[in-house]
């Protein structure tokens, strides 16, 4: 191999060598599916045609609903949240990246649903939340974190957690080292243990050293929610994420109802309603036409802003996720007058945002203070040493997601706002209000509605009230899951069914490009591995606004005629 430096020739070495426990092409979940592997075609084709593609893949979710939620483990989950909560304990859901941010959305479900219910007032702070990063990896993902044990043990450590509470690990791969590392403390600490994760366990435990000490260890009782490969290759915010909120917020809900002394939903056939309605002929030609409507107004270099409230932390999911996924503009800060605008945008008309963080977590916040020393003593790599990032509170409050003013989000004559409604949402009316006094400000403005009701967008689904509302988030995720991604093919991001665009900031990340590049290129995994980080060499040398500046990946396929 001719390298245009030794350092890319040392990198590439040290990641076939000496990282083969994030050489995980053998997981389903970074595999691409045989059901859509002509997705881009299917957009091409036309965009209903590329939303059916995309929801097929929901089904296999269904599918493994079924199981899980008639089985022995599901009813353990369940009642280990009921017992816990009852007895005073704490549970704490962890997660990393999309499973991170939904943990901080069960948390605040719960809280929610307390808050509603004088019945469970006493019960109102048994349920916490750990999202690798903290809660600043809402809004701006923290990719490294994930790849360190020790940083999950630090923020169990800070949650002071103890015998008699419970924590529940979500890992979509099932070898996520950070959630790991939460697992691995609670239980050091007497905590009862639980992982859901979306592989094959056997598999898991023939492979990975991390993953076999987590599923093999008798204090933890582990649900395997395998459902295959995701819509988008290795895109874990999809299927298997949908599936870890299916499972875990049943799990809650079930528990909440036998505090309310209130009969459980039936979830798998709650959650099949919802597929057969999100399927209908109208609700596909209503995403198709949402889809259609963001990839030219973010092709056309404008820019979109959501607005929402009862469901504002479910669009974040999806938006923050878009970053790494696609390889976008993340959220500006307020003090940011040179990094480029996000391509979309998430605000509250109705509070600011200190007054909006707390109304949405319903806590205080809960992000990372840590200082050199500390990350010295996690053994962190020199250059997070030497520079320890900025992801406390008051670096989250700079992103100005509430009420302030919008003018940052309006350039040119065809910015646009876009009010996200639920029927199912309680603060409608207050939300339509502020809204009105936003809305003349931008040039076009659209109305996505799921549920009942009318709006510009109207995806027509019967949202079921229950304690925590589980399905009208499922139906948010499944809605924004579809049209982000739709968007995104739309606008060549997407190469077959892979991200072809995505970030690099990672080891799973490094693998999952290095897998893209082999499968596209026709090459060994070696030689792509060698091939990328030529790359990375060249483009991190290049000007930004070189022609030839690049993601990544684009840049070693454009090389390779592909």
């Amino acid at each position: 191999m001719n390298f245009m430096n030794s350092q890319a020739r040392k990198n590439a070495e040290d990641f076939l060598n000496l990282e083969k426990q994030f050489h995980l092409g053998f997981l389903p979940t970074e595999q691409s599916n045989p059901l859509t592997v002509n997705l881009d075609k299917e957009f091409e084709h036309g965009s209903v045609f590329g939303v059916k593609n995309l929801q097929s893949a929901d089904r296999n979710v269904l599918v493994m609903a079924k199981r899980v939620l008639a089985s022995e483990k599901f009813r353990k989950l369940a009642n280990g949240i009921y017992n816990t909560i009852t007895s005073g304990g704490k549970v704490v859901f962890s997660g990393c990246g999309a499973t991170g941010r939904l943990s901080i959305l069960l948390e605040s479900m719960y809280r929610e649903c307390c808050e509603k219910n004088p019945a469970l007032a006493q019960y109102s702070n048994n349920v916490f939340s750990i999202m690798t990063g903290g809660d600043y990896a809402l809004v701006r993902a923290v990719e490294f974190f994930e790849d360190y044990q020790s940083f999950g043990r630090q923020q169990v450590k800070e949650l002071n957690m103890q015998s008699g509470d419970m924590l529940v690990a979500i890992t979509e791969g099932g070898e996520t080292s950070s959630v790991l590392g939460t697992l691995f403390e609670a239980l050091d600490r007497g905590c009862k243990g639980f992982l859901l994760f979306n592989n094959p366990a056997e598999l898991l435990a023939e492979h990975l050293e991390r993953s076999r000490k987590a599923i093999t260890d008798e204090r933890v009782c582990v649900l395997d929610l395998s459902c295959g490969p995701m819509a988008l290759a290795g895109s874990t915010r999809m299927q298997a994420t949908t599936s870890e909120q299916l499972i875990a917020g049943a799990a809650l809900e079930s528990a909440v109802c036998r505090l309310l002394d209130c009969p459980a939903p039936d979830h798998a056939v709650l959650f099949e309603e919802l597929l057969n309605e999100l399927e209908s002929e109208k609700s596909v030609q209503a995403i198709a036409d949402y889809i259609e409507f963001e990839a030219d107004c973010c092709g056309n270099g404008n820019l979109l802003t959501y607005f929402a409230n009862d469901y504002l932390l479910d669009i974040f999911t999806d938006t923050t996720e878009r970053t790494p996924t696609f390889k976008l503009p993340p959220f500006r800060k307020s003090d940011d007058t040179t990094s480029a605008r996000s391509w979309a945008f998430v605000k509250n008309p109705l509070y600011p945002t200190g007054e909006l963080w707390e109304k949405c977590f319903r806590r205080p916040l809960r992000c990372l203070e840590w200082s050199k020393e500390l990350y010295v003593a996690m053994e962190a790599p020199e250059n997070v040493r030497n520079n320890p990032p900025l992801i406390n509170a008051s670096e989250l409050l700079k992103f100005p997601v509430g009420s302030e003013m919008v003018e940052d989000r309006i350039v040119s004559d065809k910015d646009a706002a876009v009010l996200v409604t639920l029927s199912s949402g309680d603060d409608n009316a207050a939300l339509l209000k502020a809204f009105d006094e936003v809305k003349t400000l931008f040039p076009i403005v659209k109305k996505l509605s799921i549920g009942t009701g009318a709006g510009d967008f109207t995806v027509e689904c019967n949202l079921m009230k229950s304690p925590l509302d589980l399905m009208s988030h499922m139906a948010v995720k499944l809605v924004l899951n579809t049209a982000s991604t739709g968007i995104m093919v739309r606008l060549g991001r997407v190469t077959g069914n892979w991200m072809s665009f995505v970030d690099v900031t990672n080891k799973k990340l490094i693998d999952r490009a290095i897998r893209l590049i082999s499968s596209i290129g026709n090459m060994s995994y070696e030689e792509s591995c060698y091939k990328l980080f030529e790359a990375v060499e060249i483009l991190k040398d290049m000007p930004d606004n070189s022609p030839e500046k690049m993601p990544v990946v684009q840049y070693v396929l454009k090389k390779l005629g592909r």
